[in-house]
């Protein structure tokens, strides 16, 4: 599975996810499923500096992720009932240097109770596409390959 996220700062608690999307592939490639919400700002939670600046140029793709958007809780609960319902072993695809394995482990754990995934990895499937093709902001709609891994936005 790929994801790709958007957050206000660089770390989950005093930062919020704000939308995440998925797609799910078999061992081919072929993509099977997705999933996407938005989600709510954590109580006590702040706008980062750096995440404000650059969303203060994106500010209609700051009004697009609160649109709809969920409490954590039922947001993760949701998201981790998507995963825990698609076939086959569950593998999260993730760059290390990008926050999306961070802020999704620690919201899943946190609001859903446990981390629907048996393992990581750092190779996506070849052919596999980063779900930013999937995103609703307008900043991400153009779909990419994926090198050998998940990107986020």
């Amino acid at each position: 599975m790929t994801s790709h996220i958007h957050v206000d700062g660089p770390i989950p608690g005093p930062h919020s996810l704000l939308t995440v999307t998925s797609v799910a592939h078999t061992a081919d490639g072929d993509p099977i499923g997705t999933f996407s919400t938005n989600v709510r700002e954590l109580p006590g939670a702040s706008l980062h500096p750096d995440a404000l600046r650059a969303w203060r140029r994106r500010a209609d793709d700051w009004l697009c992720t609160r649109r709809g958007s969920r409490p954590p809780a039922q947001a993760m609960t949701a998201y981790a009932g998507w995963i825990s319902d698609l076939p086959g072993e569950k593998v999260f695809v993730t760059d290390p240097d990008e926050p999306d394995y961070l802020f999704l482990r620690w919201y899943l754990q946190r609001f859903a109770g446990h981390w629907p995934y048996a393992r990581t990895s750092t190779e996506a499937p070849a052919g596999t596409l980063v779900p930013t093709g999937l995103c609703p902001l307008g900043g991400c709609r153009l779909p990419q390959q994926a090198p050998a891994l998940a990107g986020t936005g």
